[in-house]
């Protein structure tokens, strides 16, 4: 029997007060979810308990049955993989967010918002030059990548506040421990927030803010650790960092993009295909966690309706053989506070084509065992 992960990043949020009290899935549209609770069970759980911060990192690593002294400290050093990069053991990467500042120098935004994607292209070129000591890499729109020799004074005792959980905060205060730690990583946040003056404007500035110090860490081959054979179907550099760790086949998508404009029928077709190679497949959606951080609870709401039309749909109606499905959130992201928590968030579970027993899944221990337990079992 195969099975099929789906993650909708940031699936649970809080109650909004505008529609009485119902969260973005319960205003979603989402009939073929119903079915398969109809068929399967319901249920909400926290994935990330009471074991670490609400973060796609470790979330997705427990759902796919990594142990917890194998996750790397930080992501940066995934989404480097992500990218086909390495490091070695000397060295250490950082996550570096274009963001925004006002002037009372309070942090406005940690995704270059005010800026259009060229903009934003532009300011990472013009940061993107010889700085002795640090590779400056861009990922994409406001993502980008600090490569510098390994410091244990920033990956062990420096605390650097993640940007998406510090809206609102003093920059200096936020950025202070960075820069007292390292002069080299202070040189750089200065020297590139006055090559970002010239997208100043309305009392906005922009600058870089280096953040997640991770370094290279190697993840268990999935195969070896399940006994299946495994793919992915994913843009965001987290999640694909993941599956090239764990040696899972993520073949690109022309069209897929890490946020609500992503082509959900080519995420569906590519799942479906790869669902007749694979034991395992995980297919994830990133746009519903990006609407939350942007306090849009109705474009959330939207993209969830359209993975149920335009993914669910075409996976229930084409997949002929037994195929155990769960559909999750990693973590509940807030549209009301734009930031992640420990709440609980719906799962789904179904089996389909098949007779067997409906599951219960009461914890994410059941999710795992549903996914990767032999075909005979039952709930």
């Amino acid at each position: 029997m195969r099975s099929l992960l789906v993650i909708i990043d940031g699936l649970g949020d809080d109650p909004i007060p505008e529609w009485n009290g119902l969260t973005p899935f319960q205003y979603a549209e989402h009939k073929n979810m119903d079915e398969l609770i109809r068929i399967g069970a319901y249920s909400e759980v926290s994935i990330c308990e009471d074991d670490f911060i609400p973060e796609s990192l470790s979330c997705i690593l427990r759902l796919l049955g990594v142990q917890r002294q194998d996750f790397p400290t930080n992501r940066a050093y995934l989404e480097l993989l992500a990218h086909d990069r390495d490091i070695s053991e000397y060295e250490m990467v950082l996550r570096c967010n274009l963001v925004s500042v006002d002037e009372n120098d309070m942090l406005v935004s940690f995704n270059g918002q005010g800026l259009s994607v060229k903009d934003m292209a532009e300011a990472a070129k013009a940061c993107n030059e010889f700085w002795q000591g640090i590779e400056f890499m861009h990922l994409s729109m406001y993502r980008n990548l600090l490569i510098l020799d390994k410091d244990r004074r920033i990956l062990d005792n420096c605390v650097i506040p993640p940007p998406h959980e510090s809206m609102g905060e003093n920059i200096n205060l936020l950025l202070g421990e960075i820069k007292q730690q390292s002069l080299l990583l202070r040189h750089f946040i200065e020297g590139t927030a006055k090559k970002l003056e010239r997208f100043n404007h309305d009392g906005i500035r922009y600058m870089l803010y280096p953040w997640g110090p991770s370094e290279r860490k190697a993840l268990p081959d999935f195969q070896a650790l399940h006994g299946l054979k495994g793919a992915a179907v994913c843009e965001a550099e987290i999640v694909r960092g993941i599956a090239k760790g764990l040696q899972l086949t993520a073949p690109q998508i022309a069209g897929a993009t890490a946020d609500i404009d992503t082509d959900i029928a080519a995420k569906a077709a590519v799942t479906l295909k790869l669902l007749n190679e694979n034991d395992f497949v995980l297919t994830h959606f990133n746009g519903a966690d990006e609407a939350a951080h942007r306090y849009d609870y109705q474009g959330k709401a939207e993209f969830i309706s359209a993975i149920d039309k335009e993914f669910l749909e075409k996976i229930i109606n084409n997949v002929r053989e037994p195929l155990r499905i769960v559909i999750c959130g990693d973590h509940v992201t807030s549209s009301r506070s734009g930031k992640h928590n420990k709440n609980v968030g719906p799962v789904i579970a179904a089996q389909l084509n098949t007779a067997a027993i409906p599951v219960k899944i009461n914890n994410y221990q059941d999710i795992l065992t549903f996914l990767m337990r032999a075909s005979d079992m039952r709930g």
